[in-house]
């Protein structure tokens, strides 16, 4: 189950939808998408969390400078964390993304902006039906200047008036990144007639995809 709830439409999207799948022990293993030696030197990776990781996976593949993006825990002490304990909540960890991309084409600041905007940044502990700190809205920076940016985007946010409540998101050092178990991995993609993938998922993805069109790689620009 996702999260406890005390809604029953809410337990039947989790029982059908994030749960799917035999559980996997996580794997510290990454292998990289295939790419040249000049791009591989300039690579820069961020890690966010801003729920279920299905939905921030699927948004930032979208992303054109985007080279991969991987599903996976962090923000937690426990190693090796499961799916199981993470979504119960009983250690620290948030779902979270490991994003890599090129610099040359889309810069930190920007897809920390995106970020922001591809979730509420204002929800405690939650977001949307998903509820538990494993589904909190958490930046890690790996540098000042990375947290220095983070954090001024955020400042811009609120002093702006867009949001009626002040962002909640968690800004911290990064620590360390566990894989998720396979199942997890590009699953929006892969189930894409999922019940939770269609009911919370893909208006997530598709409100992101008009929003910054702009943005996206060029086979998702015509959707």
């Amino acid at each position: 189950m996702r999260s406890l709830t005390i809604f029953t439409f809410f337990l039947t999207l989790f029982t059908l939808g994030c749960n799917a799948g035999e559980k996997q022990p996580a794997s510290d293993e990454f292998t990289a998408v295939p790419v040249s030696a000049e791009q591989e030197a300039r690579l820069d990776t961020v890690y966010f969390a801003s729920g279920c990781f299905w939905c921030t996976e699927a948004v930032f593949h979208r992303v054109s400078g985007v080279i991969d993006v991987v599903s996976g825990y962090a923000g937690g002490e426990k190693k090796n964390p499961t799916y199981e304990e993470v979504g119960r909540g009983l250690t620290d960890h948030a779902e979270s993304v490991r994003v890599v991309f090129d610099p040359e084409t889309v810069n930190y600041r920007e897809l920390v902006q995106m970020f922001f905007a591809s979730h509420d940044p204002t929800q405690v502990n939650r977001q949307g039906p998903d509820i538990g700190k494993q589904y909190r809205s958490a930046i890690w920076y790996k540098n000042q200047e990375e947290k220095s940016i983070a954090e001024y985007v955020k400042k811009s946010l609120n002093d702006s008036g867009k949001y009626n409540k002040p962002i909640a998101t968690e800004i911290t050092a990064y620590n360390k990144f566990w894989i998720a178990e396979d199942y997890h991995q590009n699953y929006y993609e892969l189930h894409p007639n999922d019940s939770y993938v269609r009911s919370v998922s893909r208006p997530k993805v598709e409100k992101f995809m008009k929003e910054y069109k702009d943005k996206l790689k060029p086979e998702y620009k015509g959707i």
